[in-house]
C-alpha cells in the first residue's frame, strides 16, 4: 500500500523551493516538514533535495518523483471537487486576502453575509495592503483593486470603482476651480502614495504630476483633509462618494475622469476553482455589479 507520509511536504518544498515557505503553506512547523522529508528520503533510499543555507533545489530523482506525486495529488483534488459538487452547501476552510480599507468597508460585510448563508464554512479573511503569494501562503482567493500587474494568476472582474478628483466648497471659494489639467499645478494637491494622478484626455491615458503640502498613505486622512478645505484629492469612490452625494465635496475635472478601475478576484492559474470559492466569487460579482 502507498505510504502518504511526507508526500505533501515533498511537493510543497519542491514548488516553493523553501522549507519555511512549505511550512507556511501547509500550516505546520518547519521542523516537521524537515522530519517528514528526511523520513521520506530514508524510505525511498534516495536524495530528493540539494540543501544549502540559502537555497533548496530538487535533485533529478526528486524531479521524477515530483511529477508522479503531483499527478496523484491533482487527481485527489479532482476527486474532492467532485464530492464537493455533490454537496448542496459549501464547507471547509476558505482563506482570502484583500486591501484593508476596501476590505473593512465593502468586502468584509459581504463575506459575512455569505458566511451567514453557509455556516459550515470556516472563513479566514486577512486584510493587508501587502501583496501576498497566494500559493506559498495558502490563500484560496485574493481581491485586488485597480490595474493588475502581469502574473501567473487567473483574474475575474467582480465590479468597478471610480476615481474622483474633488475638493470642498471652502477650498474652491478661496483658491478657485480648476478647469484644465494644467491648472492643477497652481493648486494644493493632497498626495497619497503616488506623486501623480491618473486622467484620460482625448481618449489617451495621462499621468499628471501633482504637488502639495500634505502627503499621507491613508485615504481616510486625505478625505478628512479635503473636507476641512486643505486641498484637492483624487480618491476612489468608496472614500468620497457619500460626501459628494451630500455636496460636502465637489467633483472636479469630470471630463478627464479615467475609465473605471476593476475590482478583481485572483486565484492560481493552474487550478480549477473549488465550488466554495466559485460560489463566493459569483456572490461577490452579483453584489458588486
Amino acid at each position: 500500500m502507498f505510504n502518504w507520509e511526507g508526500v505533501s511536504e515533498f511537493v510543497a518544498v519542491t514548488e516553493t523551493e523553501s522549507f519555511t515557505a512549505a511550512s507556511k503553506r501547509l500550516g505546520i512547523s518547519t521542523a516537521q516538514v524537515s522530519r517528514q522529508i528526511s523520513a521520506l528520503e530514508k524510505r525511498l533510499s534516495a536524495k530528493l533535495f540539494y540543501r544549502t543555507t540559502r537555497k533548496v533545489s530538487v535533485t533529478d530523482v526528486g524531479r521524477v518523483y515530483y511529477q508522479h506525486c503531483r499527478q496523484v495529488l491533482d487527481g485527489l483534488d479532482e476527486a474532492e471537487r467532485a464530492i464537493s459538487n455533490l454537496q448542496s452547501s459549501p464547507q471547509g476552510k476558505l482563506k482570502i486576502t484583500a486591501p484593508i480599507t476596501y476590505g473593512e468597508g465593502t468586502l468584509a460585510p459581504l463575506i459575512n453575509d455569505f458566511t451567514l448563508q453557509y455556516p459550515e464554512l470556516e472563513v479566514n479573511l486577512q486584510l493587508s495592503n501587502q501583496k501576498v503569494d497566494l500559493i506559498d501562503e495558502g490563500y484560496d482567493l485574493a481581491i485586488r483593486l485597480g490595474q493588475l500587474e502581469d502574473s501567473s494568476m487567473m483574474a475575474k472582474r467582480l465590479g468597478s470603482r471610480t476615481q474622483y478628483v474633488c475638493a470642498s466648497e471652502k477650498y474652491l471659494s478661496t483658491h478657485g476651480v480648476p478647469y484644465s489639467l494644467s491648472e492643477l499645478n497652481h493648486h494644493n494637491c493632497l498626495q497619497g502614495t503616488l506623486d501623480y494622478w491618473r486622467f484620460q484626455e482625448n481618449g489617451k491615458h495621462r499621468n499628471i504630476r501633482i504637488k502639495g503640502n500634505l502627503r499621507c498613505n491613508s485615504g481616510h486622512a486625505l478625505t478628512d483633509a479635503a473636507l476641512k478645505g486643505l486641498g484637492i484629492v483624487q480618491l476612489p469612490d468608496y472614500y468620497v462618494q457619500e460626501y459628494i452625494d451630500n455636496q460636502q465635496l465637489i467633483p472636479l475635472l469630470t471630463q478627464f475622469t479615467e475609465s473605471d478601475d476593476g475590482i478583481w478576484a485572483l486565484y492560481p492559474h493552474n487550478r480549477h476553482l473549488s465550488p466554495k470559492v466559485r460560489m463566493l466569487v459569483d456572490f461577490l460579482s452579483e453584489q458588486l455589479n
